[in-house]
């Protein structure tokens, strides 16, 4: 309310109380099963089948994940998370490489990114930076099968932490390792600038001065012709080798540090001295950030740095102290050759270059339930999941644990899709497999037979069988995105993609006898390929027998769930009630234009009703508002009854 406080025109923003409730996805799948690398127990949403390959590998003989994903996508999924299980005593690979001191320490440990006994074949190459090679360096991350062309490369890396450049930072996007500096590392020097030549002397008169910074204090200009006198390490004259070093050493001595970080040592034990004839600046300290860096004067007139062959832009080198910490170079030869190159995990590493090595592991196998059933909570946190998946694990402890999870989330917002194991592929084996399953709620369906696929891997000339869950949660995504979420995701205008043929194909009779106990039938028909043939949950609760009645309902549980979280606080009273159901009401009429629900008027397909007799006093009292939303479901028509009768023929 504006304050009224002048005579004039006042405008205001006033609410419509309409706050759009927007429809929640459902198509957003969970995978949970055993891949060739990748974070372990860890949801990690991917967008393709590419991401999936290059964070999770390729194609296992043991694990059907990959092929479920893959199916997935190939069928009409866009997004799904992962999550990649193992036994117990995984390893993760990694080799600890030399520092480049006389007695070596351990300059940095590098890693495979995950566990895993692939991390083994991972080969680490380390050369000289091209733009200071004294002092950073290059990593190549190759396969031990191509030194030719490398995954990964990182180029002009610096050990020191504060650098831009650091290693661990600079290679903190890598796909296959990590790396961890060893911060302990005792090999330091102290920094130094080397002059690139012996210098031409004497200096001619005025062309004493240049730039220096010691440790990263910041560039002061001295001036050698200030060293020249008869005072204590005073100089005659700077005719000589010896007398320009005496006379650096005492300008560059009597510096004041610019920063209150910087150690005094750095300049008050700073010393030049000469080696065959060449000027060597040594800083006062030793430390990774010891260093000496010389810059030509700003006077290019009274400049000597040229003239004493000292800086980079000289010539000169310069060397800081954590250069010797640094890994030694072992530049890439072929393959055969494995004493010149580091591989990761392997035990039969070179020594001149290699400290330790730790083997990566896969783990033991997994010889129970257990851990993909644990996974199942690693998605308490996943709001956006709506459909999961344990691809290949035909187990019914496995889906009864999916379709009770999915039931006791906050929102019972998700649905499971299981498969039965390869072998259950009989009448008898579905029935036991079904009744078999506790608890049995309309959270979850079951499929099978299972289906076969042209080998992703290549190494099978026939096609391999493969669970169906991966297309059925692609066809579930599809379906949901071209007809919505109330349209059962079966039937001939859903053929599978990438399917060759089923492990076995149910005839109308045998599929009779499964129907009824809620196990859908995937089926091969010679005029529409293969298809998904039922569209049942598992529960025996005839209200809700049929996936897309409980997915719809998933649906508005969750939409409204979310639309209306503005009213909380909000007075209960009328006004409330009132926007409440205008919101809902809104949200309910756009899905009956979509056609989601029974009924040739609103009237017939929904309900909203929130006032003064589902909130009573008393209810106001305890702050609750009570809101009921009632829908007519669409059911699917699974039988077609047609009624063939002969028509009497006409009288003469």
């Amino acid at each position: 309310m504006a304050n009224l406080s002048y005579p004039g025109v006042y405008v205001e923003e006033v609410s419509s109380g309409v706050r759009p409730i927007a429809a929640a996805s459902t198509s957003i799948a969970a995978f949970i099963g055993t891949a060739e690398r990748g974070d372990l127990n860890k949801p990690v949403k991917i967008f393709n089948f590419t991401e999936y390959q290059n964070l999770y590998g390729g194609f296992l003989k043991t694990s059907f994940l990959s092929h479920a994903v893959f199916q997935f996508f190939n069928n009409g999924g866009t997004q799904c998370y992962i999550i990649r299980v193992a036994g117990e005593h995984t390893q993760t690979a990694s080799v600890a490489l030399k520092d480049r001191g006389a007695t070596a320490q351990e300059s940095l440990t590098v890693s495979a990114k995950s566990e895993g006994a692939w991390g083994n074949r991972i080969v680490v190459i380390v050369a000289d930076g091209t733009n200071d090679p004294d002092n950073e360096f290059n990593i190549a991350v190759y396969k031990e099968d191509d030194l030719t062309l490398p995954l990964e490369k990182f180029e002009n890396l610096s050990i020191i932490p504060s650098a831009a450049n650091f290693v661990e930072k600079a290679t903190s996007s890598s796909k296959y390792i990590s790396i961890a500096v060893n911060a302990g590392n005792t090999n330091v020097q102290a920094g130094t600038s080397r002059g690139a030549s012996a210098p031409s002397l004497p200096l001619p008169s005025g062309k004493t001065k240049f730039s220096i910074n010691i440790d990263g204090d910041g560039y002061q200009e001295v001036n050698l012709q200030d060293a020249v006198g008869a005072g204590t390490g005073q100089v005659a004259d700077l005719g000589t080798d010896a007398h320009v070093r005496d006379a650096i050493t005492y300008v560059v001595t009597r510096l004041t540090k610019k920063r209150a970080s910087t150690s005094a040592s750095a300049f008050t034990g700073f010393a030049c001295t000469l080696d065959s004839g060449i000027l060597v600046l040594t800083s006062g300290t030793t430390g990774i950030s010891s260093s000496v860096n010389v810059y030509p004067a700003s006077d290019t007139g009274s400049d000597a740095a040229g003239l004493l062959k000292i800086g980079k832009l000289c010539g000169g080198k310069e060397t800081l102290g954590a250069s010797v910490t640094r890994p030694r170079s072992n530049p890439q030869v072929p393959a055969t050759n494995y004493d010149r190159y580091s591989r990761i995990g392997d035990n039969n590493h070179p020594t001149d270059y290699v400290l330790t090595v730790q083997a990566g592991s896969d783990g033991d196998a997994i010889t129970s339930d257990q851990p993909y059933i644990n996974a199942l909570t690693l998605l308490d946190d996943r709001e956006d999941v709506s459909l999961i998946a344990v691809p290949g694990i035909g187990s019914k402890d496995v889906v009864g644990a999916g379709m009770n999870y999915c039931a006791n989330r906050p929102l019972s917002d998700c649905f499971f899709i299981g498969d039965m194991a390869q072998s259950d592929d009989t009448i008898d084996e579905a029935k036991a497999f079904r009744d078999a399953i506790t608890p049995k709620n309309s959270y979850g369906a079951v499929y099978l037979p299972w289906l076969k696929m042209l080998d992703p891997a290549g190494k099978s000339a026939e096609p391999i069988l493969a669970p169906p869950s991966g297309y059925v949660a692609g066809l579930y995504a599809k379906t949901d995105a071209q007809r919505g979420v109330w349209k059962a995701p079966a039937g001939t205008a859903v053929a599978l993609g990438g399917a060759k043929g089923v492990a076995v194909n149910f005839t109308d009779v045998q599929q009779g006898n499964l129907n009824p106990l809620n196990i859908n039938v995937i089926r091969q028909f010679a005029g529409s390929g293969i298809v998904l043939w039922g569209a049942r949950t598992i529960t025996s609760d005839p209200e809700w027998n049929y996936i897309p009645v409980r997915r719809t309902a998933i649906l508005l549980r969750v939409s409204i769930y979310r639309g209306i979280q503005w009213a909380v606080f909000e007075p209960n009273d009328e006004e409330l009630w009132a926007s409440l159901r205008l919101n809902i009401n809104s949200f309910m009429m756009t899905l009956y234009r979509q056609g989601a629900f029974q009924g040739s008027t609103p009237s017939q397909a929904f309900f909203v009703k929130c006032d003064s007799e589902t909130t009573t006093q008393d209810d106001i009292n305890l702050g609750i508002v009570n809101v009921l939303v009632g829908f007519a479901p669409l059911k699917p028509a699974e039988f077609i009854v047609v009624k063939i009768s002969q028509k009497a023929g006409q009288s003469s």
